[in-house]
């Protein structure tokens, strides 16, 4: 079977410069196996799958598939797959975009070229557990006085995330995955403003438990912003940089709107065409 394909790049306007993702549109023949095994042979950190919706309210329906597990919820797939379903000729209900996904109901919405989605509640919070704090502090080789704060910031992949001083500091972590093994890891620290001038307020590293540093995360980003707005340590509008040392330049697009928080970036189109599976 033939069907529209395209793969984007999220958190960026410039083609290369942000997070890869595989969409293949009209995917309801599919069977879940044959969406693992493409979502195993691209070989990105996530594929998606639009489908007709099955709740009443909803636009569009996403499946998101790593290349070895489905996903409930991730940031990065979720305004690719709407970009790529406004661009194969979507329209939305209502002013906003409502996308069903396994973790439920996820509203986005369009500011000209920039998407955002609404994050969703955090499934798990609090104080990271001092043992599991321990292995960060070994697999990033830090000393325990390096980590400002640290906490649960789950909102279905399972991150959590440590606070770090500088931004700098963040930039010269080199973790041994093998220690961190099972461990979702989100690194933050806010910008120098007088050396690094106003692009960016904070720099973020995410490091997968598969063992690889994720380029641009919407899901960590959507955590780390209701633990950082929460706790009084960032304002409710923000920029994030995210995927410098693996020579990316994702911006990510942070809003407190009463009790919410809004997760935004561009998209980009890289290849637009047909899958055959």
């Amino acid at each position: 079977m033939k069907f529209t394909f395209q793969q984007v790049d999220v958190f960026s306007s410039l083609p290369l410069r942000g997070n890869p993702l595989a969409v293949v549109v009209g995917a309801d023949a599919l069977t879940d196996s044959e969406m693992a095994a493409f979502a195993n042979w691209t070989n990105l950190s996530e594929t998606t799958f639009l489908l007709h919706p099955r709740a009443a309210n909803a636009d569009y329906r996403v499946r998101i598939f790593t290349p070895s597990q489905e996903l409930s919820f991730a940031g990065h797939p979720t305004l690719g797959s709407c970009h790529v379903w406004l661009a194969a000729g979507g329209k939305a209900h209502g002013s906003e975009i409502i996308q069903e996904c396994e973790a439920g109901l996820i509203r986005i919405r369009r500011d000209r070229d920039r998407l955002s989605f609404a994050a969703p509640d955090l499934r798990r919070t609090g104080p990271v557990e001092p043992e599991t704090l321990a292995r960060i502090v070994r697999g990033l080789h830090l000393t325990p006085d390096a980590i400002v704060d640290a906490n649960w910031v789950d909102n279905g992949p399972g991150w959590l995330a440590v606070l770090l001083r500088s931004r700098d500091e963040v930039l010269a972590l080199r973790p041994d995955f093998a220690v961190l093994t099972g461990l979702r890891v989100g690194i933050v620290a806010p910008w120098i403003q007088t050396k690094d001038g106003r692009e960016a307020d904070f720099e973020v590293r995410a490091f997968t438990a598969a063992g690889f540093e994720d380029p641009v995360t919407g899901s960590l980003n959507a955590g780390l912003a209701q633990w950082l707005i929460g706790s009084g340590i960032a304002p409710s509008t923000y920029v994030a940089s995210q995927g410098t040392v693996l020579g990316r330049a994702g911006r990510i697009h942070v809003e407190q709107l009463g009790h919410e928080t809004w997760i935004g970036g561009n998209v980009v189109t890289c290849i637009d065409g047909s899958a055959i599976l």
